[in-house]
């Protein structure tokens, strides 16, 4: 994004975990406003002050920390990134709270131990379930279950890109926006339905992570002139 009018109030909520801080990283760089959101707020004001010492030889700090309604209550955009274990409990707190603005969900329904394992839930998905719960209305979009924690929380080029899925064409091209400003190439992936592939290819990266004694496998869309 060139210019600041383009420029997102994005707030992560639960956003004190890995994969929460490295966006947040990233986009702060690319000169967005990020907010740490999470239960509490001394956990959201620890992380933000993490990511801001990272930021202070990059960029003028920017990260700000608040409990998740207020969180959500000031951003644009909001990005979901909790445990799947937590994910209905925190769209049921974040009901009413999003409307008009854009949800990038970045869940993945994982069952420890056997994270190895595809292991999708009743709705088809955690972004179809965050449809479900939140309502039709709303303009969802499923990304980033592909990206490792490691790919996001440093300054190196990626090979790994992104599928974007979502409720529709413009809110999907909203997020592959995003995903250029994370450093990262993202793909129009079709409606929130096919969130499923991302979700499910998760557990066969981090299989292959196992196997080959590495941290960061990802996927990369082959046969498209660039």
């Amino acid at each position: 994004m060139a210019d600041n009018i383009d420029k997102k109030v994005i707030a992560i909520l639960g956003g004190t975990g890995k994969e929460g801080k490295g966006l947040a990283y990233q986009w702060s760089k690319a000169g967005h406003k990020v907010i740490i959101g999470s239960r509490s707020l001394e956990k959201a004001q620890a992380a933000a002050e993490e990511i801001n010492q990272k930021l202070a030889s990059v960029v003028e700090s920017r990260v700000t920390g608040m409990e998740n309604s207020f969180a959500a209550d000031e951003c644009s955009v909001a990005v979901l990134t909790v445990p799947f274990g937590a994910h209905i409990p925190m769209l049921e707190c974040l009901k009413g709270l999003l409307d008009g603005k854009i949800l990038i969900d970045v869940t993945v329904p994982l069952v420890p131990p056997k994270v190895t394992r595809v292991q999708l839930p009743a709705a088809g998905s955690a972004a179809l379930e965050a449809r479900a719960v939140l309502g039709e209305s709303l303009q969802i979009a499923s990304a980033f279950q592909n990206i490792s924690y490691e790919n996001l929380w440093n300054d190196k080029d990626t090979e790994c890109e992104v599928l974007v899925t979502g409720t529709s064409k413009e809110t999907r091209t909203i997020v592959i926006e995003l995903v250029k400003d994370a450093g990262l190439v993202g793909w129009d992936a079709g409606p929130l339905e096919n969130s499923v592939v991302a979700e499910g290819l998760t557990s066969i990266l981090i299989g292959l992570n196992k196997q080959y004694g590495i941290d960061g496998s990802g996927i990369r869309i082959t046969g498209i002139n660039r």
